[in-house]
Protein backbone atom coordinates (compact mmCIF):
# COMPACT_ATOMS: atom_id res chain seq x y z
CA UNK A 1 0.00 0.00 0.00
CA UNK A 2 1.54 3.49 -0.80
CA UNK A 3 1.77 6.44 1.06
CA UNK A 4 -1.43 8.22 0.22
CA UNK A 5 -3.57 5.54 0.32
CA UNK A 6 -2.39 4.58 3.96
CA UNK A 7 -3.10 7.72 4.75
CA UNK A 8 -6.49 7.63 3.55
CA UNK A 9 -7.15 4.57 4.97
CA UNK A 10 -5.99 5.58 8.45
CA UNK A 11 -8.40 8.80 8.51
CA UNK A 12 -11.07 6.80 6.98
CA UNK A 13 -10.88 4.81 10.30
CA UNK A 14 -10.61 7.84 12.36
CA UNK A 15 -14.37 8.94 10.70
CA UNK A 16 -16.86 9.24 13.19
CA UNK A 17 -20.02 7.32 12.39
CA UNK A 18 -23.89 6.23 13.70
CA UNK A 19 -21.91 4.07 16.64
CA UNK A 20 -20.35 6.81 17.74
CA UNK A 21 -23.50 8.65 18.18
CA UNK A 22 -24.47 9.02 22.22
CA UNK A 23 -28.29 9.61 22.18
CA UNK A 24 -30.46 11.07 24.48
CA UNK A 25 -33.87 9.75 25.22
CA UNK A 26 -36.42 12.65 25.51
CA UNK A 27 -39.87 12.62 26.53
CA UNK A 28 -42.16 15.40 27.16
CA UNK A 29 -46.24 16.00 26.72
CA UNK A 30 -46.08 16.33 22.98
CA UNK A 31 -42.89 14.27 21.44
CA UNK A 32 -40.90 11.83 22.70
CA UNK A 33 -37.58 10.04 20.84
CA UNK A 34 -33.97 10.32 21.06
CA UNK A 35 -31.20 13.19 20.19
CA UNK A 36 -27.89 13.83 20.00
CA UNK A 37 -25.02 16.21 19.01
CA UNK A 38 -21.80 15.82 17.38
CA UNK A 39 -18.81 17.81 16.63
CA UNK A 40 -15.83 17.27 14.63
CA UNK A 41 -12.25 18.60 14.07
CA UNK A 42 -12.82 20.40 11.25
CA UNK A 43 -15.43 22.99 12.61
CA UNK A 44 -18.36 21.49 11.29
CA UNK A 45 -21.23 18.94 12.96
CA UNK A 46 -24.17 17.36 12.83
CA UNK A 47 -27.68 17.20 14.95
CA UNK A 48 -29.45 14.02 14.88
CA UNK A 49 -32.74 13.22 16.43
CA UNK A 50 -35.50 10.59 15.80
CA UNK A 51 -38.80 11.33 17.38
CA UNK A 52 -42.32 11.56 16.26
CA UNK A 53 -42.22 14.37 14.33
CA UNK A 54 -39.06 14.52 13.04
CA UNK A 55 -38.91 13.34 8.89
CA UNK A 56 -39.08 9.54 8.91
CA UNK A 57 -39.00 9.37 13.04
CA UNK A 58 -42.55 7.05 13.60
CA UNK A 59 -40.72 4.36 10.89
CA UNK A 60 -37.83 4.72 13.18
CA UNK A 61 -35.88 6.57 11.29
CA UNK A 62 -33.56 9.74 11.33
CA UNK A 63 -33.25 12.83 10.45
CA UNK A 64 -29.89 15.07 9.76
CA UNK A 65 -28.75 19.23 10.42
CA UNK A 66 -25.55 19.99 9.24
CA UNK A 67 -24.27 22.18 12.12
CA UNK A 68 -21.62 24.86 11.64
CA UNK A 69 -19.23 26.11 14.84
CA UNK A 70 -22.56 24.52 17.24
CA UNK A 71 -25.59 26.19 14.93
CA UNK A 72 -27.20 25.04 12.16
CA UNK A 73 -25.86 25.89 8.49
CA UNK A 74 -28.39 25.52 5.72
CA UNK A 75 -25.70 26.62 3.12
CA UNK A 76 -23.05 23.03 2.86
CA UNK A 77 -23.08 20.69 0.23
CA UNK A 78 -23.94 17.58 2.25
CA UNK A 79 -27.19 18.79 2.98
CA UNK A 80 -28.12 21.22 0.30
CA UNK A 81 -29.95 23.60 2.07
CA UNK A 82 -32.31 22.14 3.74
CA UNK A 83 -32.21 18.95 6.69
CA UNK A 84 -31.87 15.24 6.05
CA UNK A 85 -34.92 12.97 6.83
CA UNK A 86 -36.03 9.14 6.59
CA UNK A 87 -32.26 8.15 6.99
CA UNK A 88 -31.10 4.66 8.13
CA UNK A 89 -27.88 3.93 10.53
CA UNK A 90 -25.98 2.87 6.41
CA UNK A 91 -26.93 6.39 5.08
CA UNK A 92 -26.65 8.62 8.33
CA UNK A 93 -22.93 7.48 8.79
CA UNK A 94 -21.82 8.24 5.18
CA UNK A 95 -23.48 11.17 5.91
CA UNK A 96 -21.39 12.05 8.99
CA UNK A 97 -18.43 10.81 6.91
CA UNK A 98 -18.96 13.30 4.62
CA UNK A 99 -19.59 16.50 6.85
CA UNK A 100 -15.79 15.28 8.46
CA UNK A 101 -14.56 15.83 4.77
CA UNK A 102 -15.96 19.44 4.39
Amino acid sequence: MNHYLLQAFVKKIKMKTFKDLEFEEFKNEIMSGKKTRIQFENGWGASVVSHNFSYGGKEGLYELAVLFEDEIHYDNPVANGDVMGYLSEEELSNLLIEIQKL
